[in-house]
């Protein structure tokens, strides 16, 4: 389902749920680098493992807070 879809639905549940799942996956990565563990993300239809120091990283080279990127 595309954003403009979510947008258009009749459930309020099923148009929230987009914010809901990119403020749950921004925790995820706070909580990974705060206590130095991994994630699993999908990416390109691939699971790939982000470290906490990938994380970090990603944070310093200006990509966005924690909250901020999906």
């Amino acid at each position: 389902m595309t954003q403009n879809e979510l947008a258009k639905a009749k459930d309020q549940d099923l148009i929230a749920s987009l914010a809901a799942m990119k403020r749950a996956a921004a925790l995820a990565r706070q909580v990974a680098m705060q206590t130095g563990t991994a994630i699993v993300v999908s990416k390109d239809e691939k699971i790939v493992w982000r470290t906490a120091a990938e994380l970090v990283a990603q944070l310093g080279a200006g990509s966005g807070s924690p909250t901020t990127k999906l």
